[in-house]
């Protein structure tokens, strides 16, 4: 029985990312955006301690390593991507754009592609045992569902339409793919002199928090912009 405990965490989160993707279809709306959110949450959750266990226990296998990049497709690629294309039903249309207006949501779906084109590469990739190399899909999973459950207002106003949103997507499938190294936190010590991005990082989380629903997407935002300016934070470690 101990052998499976890990696998079973794993399940619970494709259980969850199913939840999410059926959450984000229902209606009204934006109540199943916050649902969605929710257990793409618990997802991420299950997701965490699935690894952890797996390694405590002493138990780690090839398939649970399989099952855990299918059920993070699902929570962390298509649950997100099946709440982008619900909004993409409820923006604004540019009057151009008005024709295209039934078949701009199925793009939500590019975004699939690239979580699970992101997970493989992080499957095979060497380098990322202690960093990441493109954003990892739980981030931009957590990021789509603050950004539409904390900005729904905004994103349905006039102020925001299709295009934009269109575009928004795009980078993120890009930042998913890109050769851009991330920083992980994972503490080796706890000095300053060797940890000083990650801690910069804590301290910039606190107050993305009083942005309430919206705080994961500011907290990943500032992530990926900390990781642009990690190599300048730590230039002056080789000469110390």
């Amino acid at each position: 029985m101990k052998k499976h405990i890990p696998n079973i965490i794993t399940c619970c989160n494709l259980i969850c990312g199913c939840i999410a993707c059926g959450a984000a279809f229902q209606s009204p709306m934006p109540v199943n955006y916050f649902w969605a959110i929710v257990f793409i949450l618990a997802g991420a959750i299950f997701d965490f301690f699935d690894g952890m266990v797996a390694r405590a226990l002493g138990v780690s296998s090839p398939i649970g390593k399989e099952l855990d990049s299918l059920a993070d497709v699902v929570t962390f690629g298509v649950a997100p991507s099946a709440m982008i294309f619900c909004l993409f039903r409820e923006v604004q249309y540019p009057e151009f754009m008005e024709s295209l207006r039934g078949i701009m949501p199925y793009t939500a779906f590019i975004m699939a592609a690239f979580s699970a084109l992101r997970l493989a590469k992080f499957n095979i990739d060497t380098r990322q045992t202690s960093s990441f190399i493109g954003l990892p899909t739980p981030a931009n999973a957590l990021f789509w569902g603050s950004l539409i459950v904390g900005q729904h207002a905004f994103l349905v106003s006039g102020k925001f339409n299709a295009i934009f949103l269109f575009l928004f997507m795009l980078l993120f499938c890009f930042l998913l793919v890109a050769e851009l190294p991330l920083f992980a936190l994972k503490f080796k010590n706890l000095s300053w002199h060797d940890n000083k991005t990650k801690y910069l990082f804590l301290v910039g989380c606190v107050p993305c928090f009083l942005l309430e629903e919206s705080c994961f997407a500011a907290i990943i935002m500032w992530y990926v912009l900390l990781s642009l300016l990690s190599p300048f934070i730590n230039s002056g470690k080789e000469h110390d």
